[in-house]
């Protein structure tokens, strides 16, 4: 069996640069062992495969692995798989929506040649108390904690963020599937990131989609702004053009092929 197989750089308008991610298109779902087992062989932060849900040619059904679970929201991933169906596959109608686990997720085209996701906004809480191996993990100390899907740590400043050196042992005992950390960015940029998420299988991820519908509804409210550019300060890195739309959060972003190629999994 041969099946297809993209690498794009999501988050980015060159190679080498933003989030790759691994897209499989698919006619028909396969094993749930078989989709662990390729991302497990990519390697990436993600690999997201998709199917066409039933006869309607503008949806489709989603899922995405790490390397080591299933996820249940991935930003970067789908927007490289609406990429490989805009890019790669013909696809022609100016929106798609993908049906997930966390409920439909639509992509859709922009004047300027980048994508929009339209996710579900997750605000965080505060939370008063410092999780069990936290500080040592990250080796410094928030100034505030807030708990949404990932535990977000809040500093004062972006040298801060840049400056972290997380030991990921420790920081894979925090019960978060991710921690986020978060701080005012500067030069026309309104907040900065980082994501470390060992639990999951990836000890830094270049740029997170998913996180930034929990970072957006707390830097909205915090800078009373709705519209708000951000940069995840990864080796890598990456930009994202961001908007709190009521329960909604749109992110912008371009993206790149790297490869295209395809995968053999003998006789199944």
């Amino acid at each position: 069996m041969l099946l297809p197989l993209y690498q794009v750089d999501a988050f980015a308008d060159r190679p080498f640069a933003g989030n790759p991610a691994a897209v499989c298109p698919l006619t028909k779902w396969l094993p749930e062992a078989t989709m662990q087992a390729i991302a497990a062989e990519n390697n990436l932060a993600e690999t997201a495969f998709f199917v066409p849900k039933g006869e309607n040619e503008h949806e489709y059904e989603i899922r995405w692995f790490t390397p080591a679970v299933e996820v249940e929201l991935c930003g970067h991933a789908t927007l490289a798989s609406a990429h490989v169906l805009y890019r790669h596959l013909n696809f022609q109608p100016d929106e798609i929506v993908f049906h997930s686990k966390s409920g439909p997720l639509r992509v859709s085209k922009t004047d300027n040649g980048m994508l929009t996701l339209d996710f579900p906004a997750r605000p965080p809480k505060p939370l008063p108390q410092h999780p069990s191996g936290l500080i040592d993990g990250l080796g410094a100390t928030p100034l505030a904690l807030l708990a949404g899907p990932d535990l977000v740590c809040v500093f004062a400043t972006e040298a801060e963020v840049r400056a972290l050196r997380p030991n990921q042992g420790r920081l894979a005992e925090v019960e978060f599937r991710g921690i986020i950390a978060t701080a005012p960015g500067t030069d026309g940029i309104d907040f900065v990131s980082r994501f470390f998420g060992p639990r999951v299988g990836v000890p830094e991820d270049p740029v997170t989609g998913s996180a930034h519908t929990t970072l957006v509804p707390y830097w909205a409210g915090r800078l009373n702004k709705t519209s708000l550019r951000a940069r995840q300060v990864s080796a890598r890195g990456g930009e994202l053009w961001c908007e709190l739309r009521g329960e909604r959060v749109l992110m912008s972003g371009h993206s790149v092929t790297y490869l295209k190629g395809e995968i053999e999994l003998g006789q199944m």
